[in-house]
């Protein structure tokens, strides 16, 4: 199945996120590096820098929602592919009302499914529903 323009977006995001993490580049330097190692066609690099400008000065309050949501750890602990998964999703949760819910948590679970381990889709789908929940998305 082929993998959308949205989805490949999200991917380069969650890609640039954990550059971030583990070289301490600034978010949206991380970005342009991770466009200029990855073949993303035009749509895709527009919505991913988007995202990236979006996330990118809410990144402490998404991380506070991430750690209140997830009540036996801290988000330091969690692996670095599903924290950064985790906060483009609350990202789009609570910032983003003209993506729905449901798409926003059904591709963060892809991204799991293609990147990390089957405990950590349960872990990544409890904390995004439970959010969903609090936030009255039904969408």
């Amino acid at each position: 199945m082929p993998v959308s323009v949205r989805s490949k977006a999200r991917e380069a995001v969650i890609q640039a996120l954990y550059l971030r993490d583990i070289a301490g580049e600034p978010l949206a330097d991380a970005l342009d590096q991770v466009r200029e190692n990855f073949s993303l066609d035009r749509r895709a690099r527009d919505f991913a820098a988007e995202l990236v400008r979006g996330l990118a000065p809410v990144l402490d309050a998404v991380d506070a929602v991430i750690t209140a949501q997830s009540s036996n750890w801290r988000i330091e602990r969690m692996g670095v592919v599903d924290r950064n998964i985790l906060r483009l999703a609350v990202y789009e949760l609570r910032h983003r009302a003209d993506i729905p819910a449901t798409v926003v948590i059904n591709e963060a679970l892809e991204i799991a499914r293609r990147f990390s381990s089957d405990d950590a889709i349960s872990f990544i789908n409890g904390i995004l529903d439970a959010l969903r929940g609090e936030l009255g998305r039904n969408d």
